[in-house]
């Protein structure tokens, strides 16, 4: 019984180092697959594109003509090209529907936001004048 109780750590132990050892595995492989032209997140959330890779460094294009120099481990992940797209320039995936419906509602809440916003005290009345019927505000 007291052998259980000592083994059990143990093996909890071992597991863990296990895992955090196939974790860095897999890091270093992203990070030696890492070329010019690859679409990466950095793990401040960043997207960008790479455009060098140096010893201990990576050239990250952040906007056009824009370079930033990033560690190798700050890359959280290398993404597809059509995954890196589609974040970039808000294009819905090949396999996501669009629905009519979700289209209606994007329109009407485009419209909205397109009512220019008014700090003066005249159309502050006037929207409470809308909001109680149509009926005069009076303060």
């Amino acid at each position: 019984m007291n052998l259980i109780i000592l083994l059990l750590p143990i093996l909890a132990i071992v597991l863990m180092f296990r895992s955090q050892k196939k974790r860095q595995q897999q890091m270093q492989q992203m990070q030696t697959a890492l070329e010019p032209g690859a679409g990466v997140r950095t793990i401040g959330g960043l997207y960008a594109q790479v455009k060098a890779v140096n010893d201990e460094t990576v050239e990250l294009e952040i906007a056009p003509g824009v370079v930033s120099y990033f560690t190798k481990s700050a890359i959280a992940a290398v993404l597809e090209p059509a995954e890196y797209d589609a974040i970039i320039n808000g294009r819905p995936a090949e396999d996501e529907p669009v629905d009519a419906e979700d289209a209606d509602s994007d329109a009407e809440s485009v419209t909205a936001a397109a009512e220019p916003l008014s700090f003066s005290k005249d159309d502050a009345d006037k929207g409470d004048a809308k909001a109680e019927g149509g009926a005069p505000a009076s303060k």
